[in-house]
């Protein structure tokens, strides 16, 4: 069995000798090589080169043996696509162009063409795959609807989530026209990914947590689970909703094929409440790769013995990779889970 196909097993949810493992927000600034293009070039310009982001998205394939690489982009290159670019600040943090907040500006917003639009994810997408070959799985991705609204109707980065939580209470019909268009746009990018040649989507549910169990599934699960339902059964579709991994009923209505969890929860237990029905993906608090490499190999294991020889395991962190984790570190995750006996 190879990379690819252990990592496909995974998302079906069937036991293996160990867990296929990615790692999210792959590239960063704690790899050199990646620092090297950061300074010859923006975010943005890495992102909408093909070349670039091909090479970004293989570099850590290059160093670790990851079974599976996460294309390098941006979720918010679908509000762009629509007609709503945005820019990172200085000093941290995400501006739009203009805050989406009024009927007229949701008219405006366009869901045509997506796919023409994101094309230099597609072409980065194709030329990926052409070199990891076929024994490496390679992921698509997308921001959730409520995620990509809230930085929308907010304008950029929030702390409060006071706009778009606004409009979601007092005028819930305005809400959802925006959040249908975004949910169609997505739906048509994601189609694009996986005739460009994804082995499987993940879906990030990024400010799930910002909500309550009360109106999550009418301001953001409802959503995810239209965009599921479009591609169940024709590519795993992977649903990262942080802070949302006590809401068990909600993420099972979803009809994800695998569900990510952070590393705040029990992955066996999550695995459990789950009902054994569906895949996880997780959760080493990103963290300790700040650390140093024994007590990497230590709490690896600990998860891997505790998740023990339930069904489908994909390892991975907790949430993203931070700029500075150490190098020793993530070799230290991934060559403790590839040689792991048992």
């Amino acid at each position: 069995m190879n990379s690819r196909e252990r990592f496909l097993t995974a998302c079906r949810n069937i036991p293996s000798d160990r867990p296929p493992i990615w790692v999210m927000r792959q590239a960063g600034r704690y790899l050199p090589e990646y620092r090297k293009l950061k300074n010859r070039y923006t975010f943005l310009e890495m992102v909408k080169n093909p070349d670039i982001a091909s090479k970004i998205t293989i570099q850590p394939m290059k160093r670790f043996p990851l079974d599976a690489a996460i294309i390098f982009s941006d979720i918010l290159v679908i509000p762009e696509a629509m007609g709503v670019p945005y820019a990172f600040l200085n000093k941290g943090g995400i501006t739009m162009t203009q805050a989406i907040d009024t009927e007229k500006k949701i008219a405006s917003l366009s869901t045509c063409e997506i796919a023409y639009k994101l094309k230099y994810v597609t072409r980065a997408i194709r030329q990926t795959k052409s070199e990891l070959g076929s024994d490496k799985a390679l992921l698509g991705f997308s921001g959730s609807p409520w995620t990509l609204a809230s930085y929308m109707v907010e304008g950029g980065s929030s702390k409060n989530f006071v706009k778009i939580k606004k409009m979601l209470y007092s005028r819930p019909n305005l809400f959802d026209s925006l959040l249908s268009k975004i949910t169609r746009a997505v739906i048509d990018y994601l189609h694009a990914l996986v005739e460009a040649g994804v082995d499987a989507v993940q879906i990030f549910d990024s400010w799930a947590g910002v909500l309550s169990e009360y109106n999550y599934w009418d301001a953001s699960a409802k959503y995810i689970a239209q965009i599921i339902q479009e591609f169940k059964g024709k590519i795993p579709i992977i649903l990262y909703p942080k802070g949302a991994n006590s809401w068990i009923k909600l993420l099972k209505k979803t009809n994800a094929d695998v569900i990510g969890l952070d590393w705040t929860v029990s992955i066996a237990r999550f695995y459990d409440d789950l009902g054994g029905r569906y895949a996880v993906q997780g959760n080493l608090d990103p963290a300790l790769l700040n650390t140093e490499p024994s007590i990497v190999k230590k709490e690896t294991l600990r998860i891997i013995n505790e998740f023990g020889q339930r069904g489908g395991h994909i390892f991975n962190l907790g949430h993203g990779i931070y700029p500075d984790a150490k190098v020793g570190c993530m070799a230290a995750l991934a060559d403790t889970v590839v040689t792991y006996a048992g």
